[in-house]
């Protein structure tokens, strides 16, 4: 083991006594090239899960990108690309792309050709690194609480603060060495993480399924269909009736007490408390608000598209963005079918976004008149609510299991790269 020097800096700690310390601005520079005279369209996008990537791959999607790039900034293979409004969050990556990013993203290269680009493009995926930005920049922070992990950070973090950092210096073979070794093993630790998510993949499709059938068709596998008439619908159990949404819901308008515990409606398809430890976010104030309880049917005007329809388990306050509803039929199975309908991409269909990927159900009027199948007895719909209940508590705890071992596999290739690229881990020779 080499013999280390401690460098008196927080997150990096010792490092060998042959290696440098210097700042970022002297070994990496900034380079600026706008799209202007327009070179591309060709629109590449960044995210700390998958990199630099073509916009069109990114998961979620996300606002859409502007049809004019001119403004755009050229990122080209080998370029470090960095957010600067997202780099706490670990949005920073090596590009294999020649195309056009949005100008709030950085493009890095190293003055010295001998110097392996890969090496700082590691230093920077590390957890410890990028924890040390805190403070930087001026934004939007939410801290998750309990496991003391960063989650949802806009914070924007100019370049003369961040290349006034100081980071370790491998010598030029080392560098390489470090970057070899990491690309290795991080590929191993990828196809592990991308098996996982395959499985999770398949057991949310499984979850989708079930509910599908269930929702349109009963538990009866033999059961005669007729069609619904309904595009959005399809065939139904011919026993059924087709409802809509205002004819067996009626919206709430319920007081509250600024006591109240505060909810949100979330993506998840879930009411949850309001996670209070957020920096510099505005959130609703209470005139904004509206009372909730426990057994209300919550749905997300702006966010239905996402599957922001939930039961709510809590006694609270939501802001006014938020239906809250009661139901004369099972409140349940109105939850899984305009879930359901969220997962078929009902709702970009019969909408008008405001954004690229929303849609806009903001207006009771247009949740009330969507159609929805209904079984005209409750005790059918009781045991088919039933039957989903239990088959998606399961799945959902098996996918909550591959989580954490996602979670756990992430931790230590992030703890890995740090232990190699500041030097307290030698590769090993090869024998």
């Amino acid at each position: 083991m080499s013999e280390m020097i401690d460098t008196n800096i927080q997150w990096l700690g010792e490092i060998p006594l042959s290696w440098e310390l210097k700042k970022i601005k002297y070994v990496l520079r900034e380079r600026i090239e706008k799209n202007n005279p327009i070179r591309t369209s060709f629109i590449l996008s960044l995210t700390a899960k998958q990199g630099v990537i073509p916009y069109d791959e990114k998961e979620g999607g996300g606002n859409k990108p502007k049809e004019d790039v001119s403004a755009y900034r050229l990122a080209y293979p080998g370029d470090i690309v960095m957010n600067s409004m997202n780099i706490l969050s670990g949005s920073v990556g090596l590009s294999k792309y020649f195309g056009c990013v949005s100008p709030v993203y950085y493009m890095l290269r190293p003055f010295a050709t001998e110097d392996d680009v890969r090496y700082y493009n590691y230093i920077f995926q590390s957890t410890l690194f990028q924890k040390s930005l805190f403070g930087l920049g001026n934004g939007i922070l939410i801290k998750e609480s309990g496991n003391g992990k960063l989650n949802t950070i806009r914070m924007r973090i100019p370049m003369d603060k961040f290349g006034g950092l100081y980071i370790p210096i491998a010598p030029k073979d080392d560098q390489k060495k470090i970057a070899d070794f990491l690309d290795e093993k991080c590929n191993d630790i990828n196809t592990l993480l991308s098996d996982i998510q395959k499985q999770i993949d398949v057991l949310e499709s499984y979850k989708r399924s079930v509910i599908s059938e269930a929702i349109t068709k009963g538990l009866n596998q033999d059961v005669v269909l007729k069609d619904s008439g309904i595009f959005y619908i399809g065939p139904i159990n011919s026993k059924w009736e087709i409802s809509k949404i205002g004819y067996i819901c009626t919206k709430l308008s319920r007081s509250f007490e600024p006591s109240d515990t505060a909810l949100v409606c979330s993506n998840k398809g879930k009411v949850m408390v309001r996670n209070e430890n957020i920096i510099g976010k505005m959130v609703s104030g209470d005139n904004a608000m509206q009372g909730i309880h426990k057994g209300d049917i919550a749905i997300h005007g702006m966010d239905t598209w996402h599957g922001a329809i939930a039961l709510s388990e809590y006694d609270g306050k939501i802001t006014r963005v938020v239906h809250v509803c009661d139901s004369t039929e099972d409140k349940r199975l109105v939850v899984y079918f305009m879930q359901y309908l969220a997962f078929q991409g009902v709702y970009k269909l019969i909408s008008n976004g405001v954004r690229g990927n929303t849609s806009d159900f903001r207006s009771w009027d247009k949740v009330k008149d969507i159609y929805i199948p209904l079984p005209t007895s409750l005790d059918e719909q009781k045991e088919i609510c039933d039957f989903l209940d239990d088959i998606c508590l399961e799945v959902e705890r098996i996918i909550e299991k591959k989580k954490e071992q996602l979670s756990v596999l992430e931790d230590y290739k992030k703890a890995t790269i740090y232990e190699y690229v500041t030097g307290k881990k030698e590769v090993p020779v090869s024998e």
